[in-house]
């Protein structure tokens, strides 16, 4: 008798517990993390090579969500502040910089 009582409790836990697990969705951080690690596994990288990946692989997605396109004005944003960064404006004279890039 308390073996039937035990198993019926132990098998109303798991079933709880896997119900849970059912509920949870992945992040979009783990959606990446997973995505990424599937492309490396089907690259055969490994060490090094695998991380390197991942890690670009990360901020490439980061970088540009799924589904969105970077808007004219952000691109525009994009290639101005590389313009600035390239040329090592600081202060005052990156804020013309910038201005006047925006502007154009």
């Amino acid at each position: 008798m308390k073996t039937v009582l035990l198993t019926t409790v132990m098998m109303g836990f798991i079933g709880m517990a896997s119900a849970q697990a059912v509920e949870r969705t992945a992040t979009p951080q783990q959606q990446r993390m997973t995505v990424c690690s599937h492309e490396a596994s089907a690259k055969a990288l490994k060490g090094d090579e695998r991380k390197t990946f991942m890690s670009g692989c990360l901020k490439k997605e980061a970088a540009v969500p799924a589904g969105k396109a970077v808007t004219p004005q952000q691109q525009k944003m994009r290639d101005c502040n590389a313009n600035a960064k390239s040329q090592a404006l600081k202060g005052e004279a990156r804020k013309t910089f910038m201005s006047s890039c925006l502007k154009k």
